[in-house]
């Protein structure tokens, strides 16, 4: 009994923003206490920085990222190997109905960010930016 229906480029409802913040928060506790025991997981500082959940709270897409972005493919794989476990201590801790299927990416919205910055204080953006207010001083248009 859905009270919504969402398409895929429709905002999150309240309720999946909610339950994702109480996934993040779930896993990012199992992280830093060290409850998953892995010898890849031991050596890293991994941080949760957002969740997405499916409209049907049925998938959550945990964004995470290594500290200094070192051994993405083997984090990865390590939090994948755990996936079962995880998923168990999230229904538990977040007290849904259903547990929720994970599955684990890089968040890559920081090197996006700084991708961005990097172009914008590039020469040649610069330069195409003094170009742009010196035919606009004239009064000319591109």
């Amino acid at each position: 009994m859905s009270r919504s229906h969402h398409s895929a480029g429709s905002a999150p409802s309240q309720r999946m923003l909610r339950v994702a913040e109480l996934v993040r928060h779930a896993v990012a506790q199992m992280l830093s206490r060290g409850d998953i025991n892995d010898p890849v997981l031991e050596k890293h500082v991994v941080t949760v920085s957002r969740v997405k959940m499916s409209p049907d709270l049925k998938l959550a897409t945990i964004y995470v990222i290594p500290l200094g972005g070192q051994d993405e493919p083997e984090v990865l794989a390590a939090l994948d190997r755990h996936k079962r476990f995880l998923r168990g201590e999230i229904a538990h801790e977040v007290n849904l109905k259903f547990a929720p299927e994970i599955r684990f990416r890089i968040d890559d919205t920081f090197d996006n960010v700084s991708r961005i910055d990097a172009l914008l204080s590039s020469d040649r953006v610069k330069r195409d930016l003094a170009d742009g207010d010196d035919a606009e001083e004239d009064g000319v248009k591109e």
